[in-house]
């Protein structure tokens, strides 16, 4: 039996296969990666809330940062029901504080304004404040309506779990 060296050839063929075999091998792991990332990223949201019911129900407490409070200013009385109502018919808030006249100063095209204006105390999901701020540009009387939101930090469970059960999710 006589060994026979195999060429150059055949060398490189063998050699195409095995990394051929790693490449594969490595394509596989970096499209699973890349879609559990996807997957994580797109279910956030839900991923978010069922995490935040569950810390709630385990420590009998709520995430700080959970919901918000929102100021928002209406020119008038009957302005400021007509926005709160709509903002609670879509459900955007859990409950919505209409204040008796304040008055206000702010710069308005380079001058000093004074009015009287009605204050709104907004209460919602802080996952919600964008969609609040959109819908009430889309109809507010005033050019740049004042939408200002803070995070609760602390305040009573049962009402944070009713605002919870209030404002649904995404």
């Amino acid at each position: 039996m006589t060994f026979v060296a195999p060429t150059r050839m055949e060398c490189l063929l063998r050699r195409c296969h095995q990394e051929a075999g790693v490449s594969s091998v490595f394509r596989s792991v970096l499209i699973t990666v890349c879609l559990i990332l996807v997957l994580c990223v797109s279910l956030y949201p839900g991923l978010w809330s069922i995490g935040v019911r569950l810390h709630s129900a385990w420590t009998g407490s709520f995430v700080p940062g959970h919901h918000s409070v929102l100021l928002l200013n209406s020119p008038t009385e009957q302005a400021a029901k007509d926005i709160g109502r709509a903002i609670m018919e879509k459900r955007l808030a859990a409950s919505i504080n209409i204040l008796s006249k304040t008055s206000t100063m702010y710069y308005w095209k380079g001058e000093i304004q004074d009015a009287s204006e009605i204050l709104m105390l907004v209460k919602t999901k802080t996952s919600q404040i964008q969609k609040v701020i959109d819908y009430v540009r889309s109809f507010h009387p005033y050019a740049n309506p004042e939408v200002l939101s803070f995070p609760v930090e602390e305040g009573s469970l049962s009402y944070m779990k009713w605002m919870d059960e209030a404002v649904p999710d995404d």
